[in-house]
């Protein structure tokens, strides 16, 4: 079995991705690691470079900046990082610049796709995903946060980023999953206050289709409110290995109140049944759970 492993990233340092995090979080896991770095204004690459290792190969990529709608660019980088994969991997895994899997889960993730190889109905492995927000010991547990999505993917299927990476279709067709035992831990919303601001401005036109909204919020206020927060929850847990040294350099603080729901009361009612039965009512996914 050969499981190769893909990413993209641009601009790494500029939006303090933890992009070297996520790659060392999944280099136990593949064969190989395909990195695809976009035409940046800092040093991706040798970030990138950094991490003293055979299995990463790095390709170029000049990302389509008239793509403005919804981050479809990030799904369109992605099937370009896919197709630099060989006809003799069996399973493509994923991950973002701002996901790290903790190595708890990599005995898990490997037996899981040695188990559904030969089942040719399961077109991915399903994670689950924690959404850290403002800083390592909250999450973001609103139904907004999706709570799962493929990451391992079959090789040789056709299968394609869909809309701004989040999942994965076969000609606009849900894919067939298993549920696996696995995490993904999930930083894009921990940063200073500052930095999550310049980040937001800085790849507003990936999302922002008209000119005049997209100069409007560059131009809104300098730090990032997280108070906005539906939900929230305090994480007892442990981090992966990986993330500890960019744990330890945190010099920010945010208190938040995982008390406090911000949602009408309809939403408020789901999430309360969510939390009583563990299944989310009336929500969109990318995929169909064939097996677990």
């Amino acid at each position: 079995m050969k499981i190769t492993g893909v990413t993209i990233i641009k601009n790494a340092l500029l939006n303090d991705y933890p992009i070297k995090e996520a790659i060392l979080s999944v280099l136990p896991i593949v064969d190989e690691m395909i990195v695809s770095i976009g035409d940046s204004e800092d040093d991706t690459e040798g970030l990138i470079k950094s991490i003293k290792s055979e299995k990463i190969r790095i390709v170029h990529s000049i990302w389509d900046k008239s793509v403005r709608k919804g981050g479809s660019v990030l799904a369109i980088e992605t099937n370009k990082v896919m197709q630099h994969v060989g006809e003799e991997s069996d399973w493509i895994l994923y991950i973002q610049g701002d996901e790290v899997i903790h190595e708890k889960y990599h005995p898990n993730i490997r037996h899981a796709a040695e188990k559904y190889l030969k089942e040719k109905k399961v077109d991915g492995l399903l994670f689950h995903y924690l959404h850290f927000y403002g800083n390592y010991q909250y999450i973001r547990d609103g139904r907004g946060w999706y709570k799962s999505e493929t990451r391992i993917i079959r090789n040789g299927r056709n299968i394609s980023s869909f809309k701004d990476a989040q999942g994965f279709r076969i000609e606009n067709k849900k894919i067939n999953v298993a549920q696996i035992d696995a995490y993904v831990y999930h930083y894009g919303w921990v940063k200073d206050p500052r930095q999550m601001k310049t980040k937001q401005k800085n790849v507003a036109e990936f999302w922002v289709e008209d000119d005049a909204s997209l100069e409007a919020f560059r131009k809104s206020d300098e730090v990032y409110d997280y108070t906005e927060a539906d939900s929230v929850e305090l994480f007892n847990g442990s981090h992966p290995a990986f993330m500890e040294e960019r744990i330890a350099r945190q010099q920010w603080d945010i208190v938040l109140d995982a008390r406090k729901k911000n949602m009408k009361p309809k939403d408020k009612l789901l999430y309360l049944i969510e939390k009583w039965t563990g299944k989310r009512l009336f929500t969109f996914t990318n995929h169909k759970i064939v097996t677990k």
